[in-house]
C-alpha cells in the first residue's frame, strides 16, 4: 500500500522541504498552500510522485473545512501541519485581522485537520502527525527585553506543544503518533515576510528541520527540538510543568489569605 502524506504550507521554507524529502521517500503527496503557481511547479518539477495539488488559504473557515474534508476522507499515513504566519506586534498594534489570522492558521488549522485525520489513522492502525510550532513556544516566562513583541505567535505555538503532547498520550498503542516539532530560527522566508532582516542570526536550514523531524519519529520524541543538544533541558520542563500540575489543592493556597 502507497503512503500519502499531507503538507500544509508546502510551497516554502519546512513546509517544501518536507513535500521534498516524503516525495523523495516515496510517498505520495497532497500539497496545500495559497499560491497555486508554486503548488503547480512543484508537481510539475517531482513527477517521481503522485503529487496533488490544493489551493487553499488556511487563514479562513472555508479554507480550513476544505482541507479537513480532504484529512477526512484520503487514508493519510502522515499529516504535516505546516502551514504559518508571524505578525510579530505587541497585542495593542496587532491589527484585527491579522490577529485572526495568526489564530486561524497555527491553531484553528491545525486542530481541525489533525481532528479530522485522526479518526481514520485510529481506524487504520497508523499514523503520524507532525505539527510544526518553534521554540518561541517556550518563551513565555522571558522579560520585556526579549524582541520583537509576539504574545499571539508565542501563544499559539504554545497551543500546539500543549495539544500535541495531551494528543500523543490519548493515541497511545493505537500505532498514531504526533509530534510537535520545534526549530529555532530557520533560514526560509518566513521573515523577510514580515519585513525582518535575519541574514547576520545563524540559522538552521529547512532540509534539516526536517531531518530532526523524521528522525525524531523514529526516536518516539512527542517534542522534536532540532537545536537543543542537551535533552535533559527539555525534560526538566516537562517534569516543573508536572510539578506545578500536580501540586495543585482545593484549598486556597497561603499566600492568597488574608492576615
Amino acid at each position: 500500500m502507497s503512503k500519502l502524506a499531507l503538507v500544509t504550507g508546502a510551497t516554502s521554507g519546512i513546509g517544501k522541504a518536507f513535500a521534498e524529502r516524503l516525495a523523495a521517500d516515496g510517498y505520495d503527496l497532497i500539497i496545500v498552500g495559497r499560491n497555486k503557481d508554486r503548488l503547480e511547479e512543484f508537481a510539475a518539477t517531482h513527477t517521481d510522485a503522485k503529487v496533488r495539488t490544493v489551493a487553499a488559504d488556511l487563514s479562513t473557515d472555508i479554507g480550513v473545512d476544505t482541507v479537513a474534508e480532504i484529512c477526512a476522507g484520503e487514508p493519510l499515513t502522515m499529516l504535516v501541519n505546516n502551514a504559518g504566519v508571524a505578525h510579530y506586534m505587541p497585542l495593542a498594534e496587532l491589527p484585527a485581522d491579522k490577529a485572526r489570522e495568526l489564530v486561524h492558521v497555527k491553531v484553528v488549522a491545525p486542530t481541525m485537520l489533525t481532528r479530522a485525520a485522526v479518526a481514520g489513522m485510529q481506524e487504520r492502525g497508523e499514523g503520524k502527525i507532525i505539527n510544526v510550532a518553534g521554540m518561541i513556544a517556550f518563551s513565555g516566562p522571558a522579560d520585556k527585553s526579549v524582541m520583537p513583541r509576539r504574545a499571539v505567535y508565542a501563544g499559539s505555538l504554545a497551543h500546539l506543544v500543549a495539544m500535541s503532547q495531551t494528543l500523543s498520550a490519548e493515541l497511545e498503542d493505537t500505532g498514531v503518533q504526533v509530534q510537535v516539532l520545534c526549530p529555532g530560527v530557520v533560514a526560509t522566508e518566513f521573515h523577510t515576510r514580515q519585513g525582518l532582516d535575519m541574514s547576520v542570526v545563524p540559522r538552521m536550514s529547512a532540509e534539516d528541520v526536517v531531518t530532526a523531524g523524521l528522525r525524531g519519529l523514529e526516536l518516539g520524541e512527542v517534542v522534536c527540538a532540532p537545536g537543543v543538544e542537551d535533552t535533559g533541558l527539555l525534560d526538566a520542563v516537562f517534569q516543573a510543568d508536572l510539578a506545578a500540575f500536580g501540586g495543585q489543592s482545593p484549598e486556597l493556597a497561603s499566600r492568597y489569605r488574608a492576615n
